[in-house]
C-alpha cells in the first residue's frame, strides 16, 4: 500500500496545509497558529482555567504552560484566581488578546467558508460522519463499520 492511500497519511497531509495556510494568516497579525487555538478557547466572560485548556486543543501540559507564560508576557493574557475556589487559576483576555482571538476566529470561519462554498454539503457530511467514526477507532480501537 502506497503512503497515500493511508487513511493517516491523507489526514496528516490535510491537516499541515491548513496549519501552515493558519500560520500565514496568525504570522499577519504577529502569532502563530497554536496561539490562534490557545485564544479561540478561553472563555471571553469567564475566563478558562489553565487546566482546560491543553485538552481542548490536543496540546502538552508542558508546551502550554510556556504559551501561556509568553502571552501573559506579550500582554495578550492574564492569569486571576478563580473567586470561589483559591486553587484555580483562570485565564483572561486582554483588549489585545481579545484583538488577536478575533482575528483567528476569522480566519477559521473564512476558511469554513471557502469549504463549504467548494464542497457539497452531502459530502461534507460524509465527511464529517466518517472522521467521527475514524475518531472512535482512534481512541477505542473499535467503530461500527459504516
Amino acid at each position: 500500500m502506497k503512503a497515500e492511500e493511508t487513511v493517516c497519511y491523507n489526514i496528516k497531509t490535510a491537516w499541515h496545509a491548513i496549519y501552515r495556510m493558519y500560520n500565514l494568516e496568525a504570522a499577519k497579525h504577529n502569532s502563530t497558529t497554536s496561539v490562534g487555538f490557545v485564544l479561540l478557547n478561553i472563555d471571553v466572560e469567564k475566563g478558562t482555567p489553565a487546566t482546560k485548556i491543553a485538552p481542548l486543543i490536543g496540546l502538552e501540559t508542558r508546551s502550554l504552560t510556556r504559551t501561556l507564560k509568553n502571552l501573559e508576557e506579550a500582554g495578550i493574557i492574564y492569569r486571576q484566581a478563580d473567586p470561589t475556589d483559591k486553587r484555580l487559576v483562570r485565564i483572561f483576555l486582554t483588549q489585545l488578546g481579545k484583538a488577536k482571538r478575533e482575528a483567528a476566529r476569522n480566519a477559521v470561519l473564512q476558511f469554513n467558508h471557502l469549504v463549504r462554498n467548494k464542497i457539497a454539503p452531502e459530502k461534507l457530511s460524509v465527511f464529517f460522519e466518517v472522521i467521527q467514526h475514524i475518531l472512535l477507532v482512534s481512541e477505542n480501537g473499535k467503530s461500527e463499520k459504516i
